[in-house]
């Protein structure tokens, strides 16, 4: 986010500075969420008693940063995670089914919220006493399992997720659209599918699996770990990119 930064490089603070700086938090929070509306540019002029020009010169640091969209007659939207792209990116399951032209459906097999265990505190890098979320989701293309889901959620930072009921969209789906996050690790491996995984996937026992672990942060507070298992043969992984 260098543009946003460049008023703070230079010492200097302007009133084009705090509108962005104040918006800015606003989106970080999820105060303003994912899709939501940014306040127009009249508005947000009267609100700050400045110029139309100063607000689109903030607007236009935060679209250039990836936080907002900017519509044309439509006006400004936080900006949403990009559900395709590197591997660094948040994949979106029903999204990767429906580009295969299946159907995509899920279950939820196992759900509870408990204390996280002692061997758990690695891979969700929380408090030693946090409540959590345990799910288990098994996600379909057509009549064909596609991936194994177990996650665990952060109840202290995502309170809402023990009461959601997940009936329209999938856990992931719905952190993404729910909950933003500031920074985000991924772990990626082959691995042999066990007995668990070999039976609710509709494979053979020892089948290669791409392993996705991917854990998320928001403020330095941990959000979710999730472990996503996928038979090997049915995937590939693409990402572009330039050369620095």
């Amino acid at each position: 986010m260098d543009g946003i930064t460049q008023a703070q490089k230079t010492g200097k603070s302007s009133l084009h500075d705090h509108i962005l700086n104040h918006l800015r938090d606003r989106i970080v929070s999820g105060d303003l969420p994912p899709g939501a509306r940014i306040p127009s540019e009249i508005e947000l002029a009267e609100t700050f008693h400045c110029s139309r020009m100063t607000v689109n010169k903030a607007l236009t640091q935060l679209s250039a940063a990836g936080l907002i969209e900017r519509r044309r007659k439509a006006g400004s939207f936080v900006a949403k995670a990009r559900a395709r792209s590197a591997i660094l990116d948040i994949p979106d399951i029903p999204t990767a089914v429906a580009a295969l032209g299946l159907a995509y459906r899920f279950e939820i097999i196992a759900r509870k919220a408990r204390r996280l265990l002692a061997e758990e505190q690695a891979q969700l890098d929380a408090a030693d006493d946090a409540r959590v979320l345990a799910l288990s989701t098994l996600h379909f293309g057509a009549a064909e399992p596609f991936c194994l889901e177990d996650r665990l959620i952060n109840l202290a930072e995502v309170p809402d997720a023990e009461r959601e009921a997940f009936s329209g969209a999938p856990p992931g789906t719905w952190l993404v659209a729910k909950v933003p996050f500031t920074d985000g690790e991924h772990r990626i491996r082959a691995e042999a599918a066990g007995e668990r995984a070999a039976k609710l996937l509709g494979i053979a026992r020892g089948t290669a699996c791409l392993v996705i672990e991917r854990r998320t942060w928001r403020a330095g507070e941990s959000i979710t770990w999730v472990r996503l298992v996928y038979p090997g043969e049915k995937q590939e992984m693409i990402a572009r990119f330039q050369p620095a």
